[in-house]
């Protein structure tokens, strides 16, 4: 994919450069429903843009308004898994940068590793794991760089989550090639490494958006426990049911983040 032909491409639909992106994973997409005055542009407009693979991803950019910040939504994201090169993955976040955006905010459907948090509660993540072993066979470490998540928009996403009496967790997300679930030995061991949450997409995201030196803020839903922490069997249909059932709580918490950036 062409990074100038198809930033110049999307530029010349909108009235004018996003400030804000945000990725909404997995059952999230209704969060675009929110924004005002519009614009949309799916993916197999875009000359030379690819579409996603998976349930869940409709595969468009929803360009709109929260109150007068200009924000672009992503309606469908490339995994790592679907075959795609790192490159590909991370196209999104250089797209988002060369139109103009200057935050981050990245969201998922995550596999809950915490018995005593509740399905639906939302997690700020505040430390990476790489456990897709790509680089190396050692068990990975959490990424220590803390700063490269956006303080302020955490501190306004707890006190959002506070006013409108939403269960905000934090915690280490932890990232897997999937596409298949983990088994119940790899999350014991994912626990045991600090993970507090798991899921297929994120990581690369984040470490580009970290070099292109956006404010990042990333969000998980917690839509199903992890393998052999629950009787009940994984199934991608629970993760689009839970986020359904969120959608109201996780829409205001999103909205409250984005009118407090100016």
């Amino acid at each position: 994919m062409n990074l100038n032909q198809i930033s110049e491409f999307i530029q010349s639909r909108l009235p004018q450069s996003p400030k804000v992106a945000v990725v909404l994973g997995s059952g999230l997409s209704y969060f675009s429903n929110n924004l005002k005055h519009t614009i949309s542009i799916p993916y197999n407009e875009i000359p030379g843009y690819l579409q996603p693979s998976v349930t869940g991803h409709i595969g468009e950019f929803v360009f709109g308004y929260v109150n007068d910040l200009p924000v672009l939504c992503t309606r469908g994201r490339f995994h790592y898994y679907e075959g795609y090169s790192m490159d590909i993955v991370q196209f999104p976040v250089k797209l988002f940068h060369s139109l103009g955006c200057e935050t981050l905010i990245i969201t998922n459907a995550a596999g809950c590793l915490r018995r005593n948090w509740n399905l639906g509660d939302l997690m700020i993540i505040n430390g990476l794991l790489d456990y897709t072993f790509r680089k190396s066979g050692e068990n990975p470490k959490i990424m220590s760089e803390i700063f490269c998540f956006n303080e302020n928009l955490i501190k306004s996403t707890k006190s959002i989550a506070k006013q409108n009496n939403i269960t905000i967790r934090e915690g280490v997300y932890c990232w897997t090639l999937g596409p298949s679930y983990e088994t119940p030995a790899e999350i014991q061991e994912i626990i045991q490494l600090g993970g507090d949450a798991v899921g297929m997409s994120t990581v690369p995201e984040i470490e580009i958006a970290h070099k292109l030196g956006l404010n990042i803020l990333g969000i998980s839903c917690l839509t199903n426990y992890g393998a052999g922490l629950s009787d009940q069997p994984l199934t991608h249909s629970e993760v689009l049911e839970t986020s359904e059932r969120v959608k109201d709580s996780f829409a205001y918490l999103l909205l409250g983040i984005l009118k407090e950036i100016n």
